[in-house]
């Protein structure tokens, strides 16, 4: 293995989940300039670095170091130093003060607001203040490097130094000698064979208990990535088996022993043990229980022959009510605990509202709530009421909780309502479930609604299936599509492929429903952007608020990735007036249409938010999520945003648009699928525009395997455990 050591010119590429990078760097002492690759996120500019790796001869691209290891050291030229400084690495210090330190100090900067930050004062426009924010910001990048080394001597890239010196800070090193394990539960983004190369590099054994019992833990966690909520003991064995090497006799025994010890947790179903997280096994349990508890508390309302309340309400609203629409608004009345199900055009919204009119007229406080914040807007559109997303409604506020979220509204201090209506529920996944129930007060009403055909919720578990699979909560399904003469052919299109039958659509201009056929994927990415800037504005269509694209998969040219960067050219283009962010992964523009990608409890916004750029300086970006709430980023903070002119269909769960294209081509085949397609499709008001080949629509309407999600929910609502 080589080494190689330079500074920093400039970042090529790197991908947007920090996996891979590509950069140039100038070697010391040698002229010219060196392609450098390595598998992890870029340096800064102008940092100094210490490579290990091997010359490699890239067919397209010439002659490239590929780095097996890189640590980061102190810059050393005054060219060096400037651009260091003037990364952002260090607080306080731009490109203008990195100048003028540089020019001030030369070879000694470091040095100086290492030992003399007082010094710094001599510099024009930097005060005392700034000064203290730069030495304090700089001996954490000395603490930083300390754990970058530490992590290189023992075969770990530095890479992940920043992150674990913001967890445990001066306890860093301490941690990871006496259990590197802790890093995969604690450190978001290492992962287990991070941890595994910490653990060789201390001497820990391959089959010590706490690299087995790290093992199955962190197998678990990626099972729950697929929705499970548990998973049979042999199975998870097996799993562990294959992935780590270990031998079965030594994880059986760990295994054992954390089930004994409520590390984990179990469940016998026959002859089969399912083994959980504790943190799941926990919100299982306690979603059942209280749904059980609510059910029994929420009595009967008393209003003597419900379905004539109902008939009257028919007659004042002029609204002619089908029988099973009767039966839900009357169920509302009779069970504490009610559930709502239909497809699209069956009357849920007109339900919904005869419900709210019923309980108001007894006196009742109503909540109404969805998951997503643009679930949340719809449903308050639907019924002229205030909704909000059920983050909002539960006070989050983070936290330090076994799941990563705090509640103001929890068991000590619940909702103040008679009844709460939840819309879009299936897109809510048991932890959520569990924090929403341990807050509503015993008596109070609740209501799910949902749409069981659509995608499960991205998390764990499968709530609005198992509570309708149990049987012991009252429900509701509706299931006919009202004046199917006048229903659009969105609409008609939704239930045929329910039906697993295969859509008609129409390509006349004024057509709600197009089918373009493109065999080539380039031609498919090229037909959406000429949608979306040309041809749908031209019927009258708003690019930004009326128009969504939506993508099965992240990769490849129809991808979402993609296509956020075509689009963006196309709608977005750079101009002199516009202010830009470029990093290695991301670039951002002053109006560009952008996503949250993780809930911030701090800001108020929530994964799935979508807002608008509407200010940029050199620190930080303003986005506007809705007419009383904006969000200021921090450069550090712009991980959590990403471009929203191309969305995944999971993403666009609880949204409604009046127009939704989406591309169908052979390289989506592994998501293809009949639900996904469904979801799709049901996310538009007025257009549904499909591009690419009919093979593709084919198998997605073919296509109706859902994998199996392992949970027990069910099962303890018809106590049958």
């Amino acid at each position: 293995m080589e080494e190689l050591q330079g500074s920093v010119e400039n970042i090529i590429f790197a991908s947007s989940d920090g996996r891979f990078s590509v950069f140039r760097l100038r070697p010391d002492g040698q002229r010219g300039m060196v392609t450098v690759t390595v598998q992890m996120e870029p340096p800064l500019q102008g940092q100094q670095l210490e490579l290990k790796g091997t010359w490699v001869e890239h067919p397209r691209f010439g002659q490239q170091f590929k780095a097996e290891h890189m640590m980061v050291a102190a810059p050393t030229s005054l060219e060096g130093i400037e651009r260091f400084l003037a990364s952002g690495a260090i607080d306080g210090v731009g490109p203008v003060n990195a100048k003028r330190i540089v020019a001030h100090f030369g070879g000694a900067a470091l040095e100086v607001i290492e030992k003399a930050p007082n010094r710094l004062k001599e510099v024009s426009g930097i005060g005392a203040k700034t000064a203290e924010k730069i030495h304090k910001s700089y001996m954490e990048k000395a603490e930083l490097r300390q754990i970058m080394i530490w992590l290189e001597q023992h075969n770990v890239s530095g890479i992940y130094a920043g992150k674990i010196y913001g967890q445990y800070g001066s306890f860093a090193i301490e941690v990871m000698e006496s259990n590197p394990y802790r890093l995969v539960r604690e450190i978001d983004g290492v992962g287990f064979a991070t941890a595994d190369a910490i653990a060789a590099g201390i001497g820990m054994q391959a089959d010590d208990a706490l690299r087995i019992s790290a093992a199955l833990e962190f197998q678990l966690q990626r099972i729950s990535l697929s929705g499970h909520c548990c998973v049979p003991e042999n199975m998870l064995v097996d799993e562990v088996e294959r992935v780590r090497g270990i031998g079965r006799n030594s994880i059986w025994e760990v295994l054992k022993q954390d089930l004994a010890t409520g590390v984990l947790n179990q469940e016998v179903v026959g002859d089969t043990i399912l083994v959980y997280p504790e943190y799941l096994y926990q919100a299982e349990v306690e979603t059942a229980e209280t749904l059980l508890f609510l059910q029994e508390r929420a009595k009967p309302i008393n209003v003597g022959n419900s379905m004539k309340l109902v008939e009257k309400w028919e007659k004042f609203t002029g609204i002619e009510l089908a029988q099973k629409q009767k039966e839900a608004i009357q169920g509302v009345l009779e069970h504490g605990i009610f559930v709502l199900t239909g497809g699209p055009g069956t009357g849920k919204t007109t339900v919904i509202r005869g419900m709210i009119d019923m309980l108001e007229s007894q006196g009742m406080e109503i909540i109404l709530g969805a998951p997503t914040g643009r679930a949340a807007k719809r449903l308050s559109e639907a019924t002229g009421r205030t909704a909000s997303t059920i983050h909002r409604m539960l006070e989050a506020q983070g936290g330090d909780s076994s799941d990563g979220s705090m509640f103001g509204r929890d068991i000590d201090d619940q909702l103040e309502a008679d009844a709460i209506i939840l819309d879009e529920v299936s897109m809510m996944d048991i932890v959520l479930m569990r924090h929403f129930l341990e807050a509503v007060p015993a008596g109070c009403h609740v209501i799910l609604v949902g749409d069981v055909d659509q995608l499960p919720a991205v998390g764990p578990g499968s709530v609005l299936k198992d509570i309708l699979r149990s049987g012991v909560i009252a429900s509701v399904c509706l299931t006919e599509v009202f004046r199917q003469s006048e229903a659009s052919s969105i609409v008609m299109n939704a239930h045929a492929i329910n039906a697993g039958r295969v859509p008609r659509f129409n390509n006349a201009p004024n057509s709600d429903f197009e089918f373009i056929e493109l065999n080539n994927p380039e031609a498919v990415e090229y037909q959406i952007v000429s949608l979306c800037r040309d041809l749908l504005p031209k019927q009258g269509y708003a690019p930004y608020e009326d128009i969504q694209v939506l993508s099965p998969m992240h990769r490849q040219a129809c991808g979402v990735e993609n296509l956020n960067k075509r689009l963006q050219a196309a709608l977005n283009p750079p101009a002199s007036y516009k202010s830009e962010y470029v990093s290695s992964t991301r670039n951002f523009r002053l109006g560009d249409k952008v996503m949250q990608t993780k809930n911030n409890y701090d800001k108020g916004v929530f994964n799935g938010d979508i807002g608008f750029i509407v200010e940029m300086d050199e620190d930080s970006i303003t986005v506007q999520f809705s007419d009383d709430l904006s969000a200021v980023y921090q450069k550090s903070e712009l991980g959590e945003l990403q471009l929203a002119y191309c969305m995944s269909v999971h993403k666009s769960q609880g949204s409604e648009y009046p127009v939704v294209i989406l591309p169908l081509v052979p390289g989506h085949r592994i998501m293809l699928q009949r639900n996904l397609l469904y979801t799709a499709i049901t996310r538009a008001r007025k257009k549904v525009i499909l591009i690419g080949t009919k093979a593709a629509l084919n198998t997605a309407v073919a296509n109706d395997k859902t994998r199996r999600r392992y949970t027990l929910l069910a099962e303890r609502l018809a106590r049958s455990l």
